[in-house]
């Protein structure tokens, strides 16, 4: 995102149906830049300009991510249940449907939790988590299948290509809450 302006990484977080938020921290810089006095206009729209700047590169930028739930499923039901399970632990759910768009959001940026089904289009869940885990990135998303294949060879091929856990569909918030506890993230 390095070199981009506010105004395009707030476009490109829309046209991604990301939601936006301005956090009161940077309200109130915002409105700190407006109230000194500045010597003219474009000293005013500097100051706002570094206030943005300053919140959305480095650690706070670092600090969102950690806490991203991305959810890889070519069904839409499944994607918003699963981002309203998300949300409701406290996770910015972000929605891939199949694995190469969920490859491609994640060469982007890191998610801390990856949720993925087995069985997609373009590239399944399988050759995913294989190549998500070729990624260099200083740190590992937790990787759970959300899958309707529940046999024992089904979860031993899962976790044998990375997966981190296994949760068997259909499954309810209790549920996935009480994996992600267990793998110290929920």
């Amino acid at each position: 995102m390095e070199g981009k302006t506010l105004a395009e990484r707030l476009s490109q977080a829309r046209d991604e149906s990301q939601p936006v938020q301005a956090p009161e921290d940077v309200q109130e810089a915002i409105e700190a830049a407006h109230s000194a006095e500045p010597a003219d206009e474009t000293d005013a729209i500097v100051q706002q300009a570094k206030a943005m700047r300053d919140r959305f590169d480095g650690t706070d930028a670092e600090q969102a991510a950690a806490k991203v739930c991305l959810i890889v499923d070519d069904s839409r039901v499944i994607r918003k249940v699963s981002a309203k399970i998300a949300k409701s632990l406290g996770y910015v759910p972000v929605e891939a449907e199949n694995g190469e768009e969920a490859l491609a959001r994640c060469k982007k940026s890191m998610p801390a939790i990856v949720l993925t089904d087995w069985n997609m289009p373009e590239m399944d869940g399988i050759e995913f988590v294989r190549q998500l885990r070729g990624i260099p990135t200083p740190k590992e998303p937790i990787v759970m299948f959300c899958t309707s294949n529940g046999e024992a060879k089904d979860i031993h091929e899962g976790i044998g290509a990375g997966a981190d856990d296994y949760i068997v569909k259909p499954f309810d918030e209790s549920a996935l809450k009480a994996k992600l506890e267990k793998l110290g993230r929920g």
